[in-house]
């Protein structure tokens, strides 16, 4: 991926220096607690709870001196994110400025080491990098990348901006009203009615992921050979299936909150072909059972 050399977002905060370790985070800890909410999720508990219970359990804050350009190991890697915000903030404003003739508020992008405090309560890295709709963040822990590339096997620089401009894709829904209009719609639904629009939002946001590539590609070129097969293939090692066949041997389509395998590879996939803001709402438009690739035959 192209990116070397470009302009930096100035919405990054670095909370890595105020991090709140969690116990049993090292090494493979990381895989240890994303398989671990994949499977409460499965046995129908809340993986909210879970992740609070996780927070609740680390040991006490500990107070670091932040990472300085000579000790920060992920120097690279914070620069990285930082250009990437800076591509969706460029693309995103001027979307929403052709086709919605509005202004774009852009998101932040918050850096955490652990666990972290969010408007939507307390986290742990097992969640992964998520968007919270209550302060308008993007969070993010450098070592879910390290996760995806040794232990889910999604490797590449492209891989990881498609990651952060899936998350950023739900700042879009939040801004749109769609993400308050499914949780309007979840509070009346049963629980697999629930994880299907869950599934639904999560698949506009590799859709809108696809979008944000479209378009970032005509403006500044960022693609390079073998880019698009890594954020398929971090696509595809992301869905439900996989991880939850990873986690426990078996499948359960019921407890699928985020999407097939191949249903979010195929998404995102129409979405960089595309390019088309209008065509974020088809995930909403076709029945549930058609989403998936496998059965649009």
């Amino acid at each position: 991926m192209r990116w070397e050399g470009r302009e930096e977002s100035q919405n990054v905060e670095d909370r890595r220096s105020s991090a709140m370790p969690v116990a049993g985070m090292a090494g493979g800890g990381l895989l240890f607690l994303i398989l671990s909410v994949v499977i409460s999720m499965m046995l129908g508990a809340n993986p909210r709870q879970l992740l609070e219970q996780a927070g609740q359990q680390q040991s006490a804050q500990q107070t670091r001196m932040p990472p300085s350009a000579e000790n920060d190991k992920d120097a690279k890697l914070k620069k990285f994110v930082s250009v990437v915000l800076k591509d969706n903030e460029d693309v995103w404003s001027t979307l929403f400025r052709k086709n919605l003739n509005a202004r774009y508020e852009e998101p932040k992008l918050v850096l955490f080491t652990g666990a972290v405090r969010s408007a939507c309560g307390d986290a742990t890295a097992a969640v992964g990098p998520f968007y919270c709709p209550g302060d308008k963040n993007v969070y993010l822990d450098f070592d879910f990348f390290r996760t995806m590339e040794n232990e889910l096997g999604a490797k590449g620089e492209f891989a990881m901006a498609y990651v952060i401009a899936h998350e950023v894709g739900h700042h879009i829904q939040n801004l749109l009203g769609l993400s308050m209009k499914v949780q309007r719609m979840q509070q009346q639904a049963s629980q697999v009615e629930s994880n299907q629009l869950s599934v639904r939002l999560e698949l506009q946001a590799d859709y809108l992921a696809g979008v944000w590539a479209h378009h970032a590609q005509q403006m500044k070129g960022i693609l390079e050979q073998g880019d698009i097969g890594d954020a398929i293939n971090t696509a595809r090692r992301i869905g439900d299936d996989v991880l939850q066949k990873k986690a426990t041997g078996r499948i359960r389509e019921a407890a699928f909150t985020h999407g097939s395998a191949e249903a979010r590879a195929y998404w995102f996939t129409q979405g960089l072909k595309s390019g088309d803001v209008e065509g974020l709402m088809k995930t909403f438009e076709l029945p549930f059972t058609q989403l998936d690739p496998k059965t649009m035959q």
